[in-house]
């Protein structure tokens, strides 16, 4: 269905399409939901058949025990900063070399290019035993460089950022740019970058979401007892003959809520930059 409301025309949704999107709504809110119910309740109460769908009065009690056993406290800021500077990185050297791939002639390009893209295939684990010995060469174990370093530029990142500016970025802009005067670092900061700020903010969110949820790495890196991320840190409430489920699940949710912050907060400002950029697409 449309409408005409001062000069514009609006589509609007019907009965059918909004109860699709409250299904899948409440599809992906579930396991939020679950995961809260869960946390409110005890071991004991899980293993009832069927199951408690309903909260129960344990709540604060089992995030105060996730809390204080699995030193959360210093689990977020070490997550915080290793997924704040992961992102960075990654959204800023993806750029340039999106930039260089996407704008700029050089002999190889396609070659490289291809050798990037071709890096996407390795299987993660087979880097594992030589990074690991070079970071214990530099002694940086339990450190949180060790994990930060290894992901401040990904495959991933360089390709879709070359991808997003082989379109959004006319070539005559960038010559018009250096006909003033501009040099190469000028015209990334005052042409590539606000041209590529849409493409930056999906990037940036999709890389902090993965770094912060990444376990692979970190749990090999790290310790639960030094400078764990949540991830680390939550694998110490899985310890013991019997878990206590919903004390796991109480540690679950507090590692979840700060990225539920973080898209409340700037939800608005990433979506309006993939908005902005499918307009200018």
């Amino acid at each position: 269905m449309s409408r005409t409301t001062e000069g514009k025309r609006q589509l609007t949704g019907g009965r059918v399409a909004h109860a699709v999107l409250i299904l899948f709504a409440a599809g992906s809110l579930f396991p939020l939901v679950w995961t809260a119910v869960a946390a409110s309740g005890t071991s004991g109460r899980l293993a009832r058949t069927p199951p408690p769908f309903w909260f129960g009065g344990h709540l604060l009690e089992n995030l105060e025990i996730a809390w204080t056993d699995a030193n959360l406290g210093t689990a977020l800021i070490n997550t915080t900063v290793v997924a704040g500077s992961v992102a960075a990185g990654t959204v800023f050297f993806s750029t340039l070399a999106g930039f260089a791939f996407a704008k700029l002639r050089f002999r190889f390009r396609n070659a490289l290019l291809a050798l990037v893209i071709g890096t996407m295939m390795v299987p993660p684990q087979l880097s594992v035993v030589p990074l690991y010995l070079l970071i214990a060469e530099l002694s940086w174990t339990d450190r949180l460089q060790s994990v930060v370093l290894p992901g401040l530029v990904s495959a991933f990142g360089v390709f879709f950022m070359r991808q997003y500016l082989t379109g959004a970025l006319p070539t005559e802009l960038i010559e018009a740019a250096r006909v003033d005067g501009a040099g190469s670092w000028r015209v990334m900061w005052h042409v590539v970058f606000p041209a590529a700020r849409p493409a930056m903010a999906v990037l940036g969110m999709l890389t902090f979401v993965m770094a912060w949820n990444d376990f692979f790495w970190p749990i090999i890196a790290l310790t639960q007892s030094g400078n764990p991320t949540v991830q680390v840190a939550l694998t110490g409430l899985g310890r013991g003959y019997v878990p206590d489920q919903s004390v796991i699940m109480a540690g679950a949710l507090l590692g979840t809520l700060p990225l539920l912050l973080a898209f409340v907060v700037f939800g608005r400002q990433i979506v309006g930059g993939i908005m902005q950029g499918a307009v200018k697409g």
